[in-house]
């Protein structure tokens, strides 16, 4: 029999044997599992990044376009695209007709890289200023979500009985009304611009955040930690804001992104159909709708503002959907 001396064993301090467990027993946490399966989404991924260039675009793009977006200059009306070194390539050449207008009307140092609309306006800055109102517009949908939308469906849900009933038939009420109607009622007391779309989304908007959290909140209000919580003495407050919000915050997450596209999309209808931002403003709704007068003949005024904007919803929608996956207990063998 092997004698066991006492130099072969070693005594832990208390810190490190606590240390020792935790390491060896610490499970993944939520957001960071969650990441890990979003990492794993290339589609998602790519349309983070696309997300991000276009957000620098609209940041930066206008300061090195060279000219300001309300800028007219009549002998440059409805020049077609020109990039330089990419001329050489055959493409952005400045070609209309087989035609270098260009340099038949004699501005061989004049380069517009999206074009000129049909006031000699710099398309280039004109779309990325556009983007930039899309961006504010999007920020906007977030604030109400989260100011309006959590806090209604916190308070229906939590509470429930007829307080709930009484909040959810208002919801009802206001859903009802078709969001073109409140737009067309607004611009009757306000100009058409970005206050009637604020405005628009601030009476509308919310309602698919609250329903989505209320929801959640009558899954987890029964549960028994919840339970346990109301048993310690935690108040009303102090249970929604730290044992149910936390809970719910990738549903929140989730909506939040969904709700981004709509509202870009909502912004560009009510400019296109001519209850937005009114030109010489930009928006790309208002580009659009100005481009699409000329599509046939000038097809570069439509076509760079529809392009901006097809990749900004993709793109938000391919994220909200990877973040629902990352996000969904269910798809843990992702």
């Amino acid at each position: 029999m092997t004698e066991l001396k006492k130099d072969l064993f070693k005594r832990l301090e208390p810190k490190e044997y606590v240390t020792q467990e935790l390491i060896s027993n610490e499970d993944p946490k939520f957001f960071r599992d969650a990441y890990r399966r979003f990492k794993k989404n290339k589609g998602a991924h790519i349309a983070l990044f696309m997300i991000i260039g276009i957000l620098s675009l609209a940041a930066f793009g206008p300061l090195i376009g060279g000219h300001v977006y309300n800028e007219v200059t009549t002998q440059h009306i409805n020049l077609p695209p020109r990039v330089p070194f990419i001329e050489n390539l055959g493409i952005l050449n400045g070609m209309r007709d087989n035609v270098n207008i260009y340099l038949q009307k004699g501005f061989n140092d004049v380069y517009y890289w999206f074009g000129a609309d049909g006031l000699g306006r710099d398309l280039w800055v004109r779309v990325w200023m556009g983007t930039r109102i899309s961006f504010l517009v999007a920020f906007v949908a977030v604030l109400i979500d989260v100011i309006i939308g959590i806090s209604y469906g916190l308070v229906s849900g939590y509470f429930g009985g007829k307080v709930d009933m009484i909040m959810q038939r208002f919801v009802e009420i206001i859903s009802g009304i078709p969001n073109l109607v409140v737009v067309i009622l607004l611009v009757l007391i306000l100009k058409p611009g970005l206050q009637s779309i604020i405005f628009a989304l601030m009476i509308t908007g919310w309602i698919s955040m609250s329903r989505v959290v209320r929801s959640q909140v009558l899954k987890l209000k029964e549960l028994e930690f919840v339970l346990a919580a109301r048993t310690l003495g935690a108040t009303s407050f102090v249970i929604i804001l730290k044992e149910i919000l936390p809970n719910i915050v990738g549903q929140i997450i989730v909506m939040t992104m969904f709700s981004i596209p709509s509202a870009i999309f909502y912004e560009s209808f009510l400019a296109f159909v001519g209850l937005g931002l009114q030109p010489p403003l930009a928006s790309l709704g208002v580009l659009i709708s100005t481009g699409y007068q000329s599509l046939l003949i000038y097809p570069h005024m439509v076509i760079f503002p529809v392009t901006v904007l097809s990749l900004l919803m993709l793109s938000f929608n391919l994220v909200a959907d990877g973040l629902r996956d990352a996000f969904d207990p269910k798809m843990k063998g992702f």
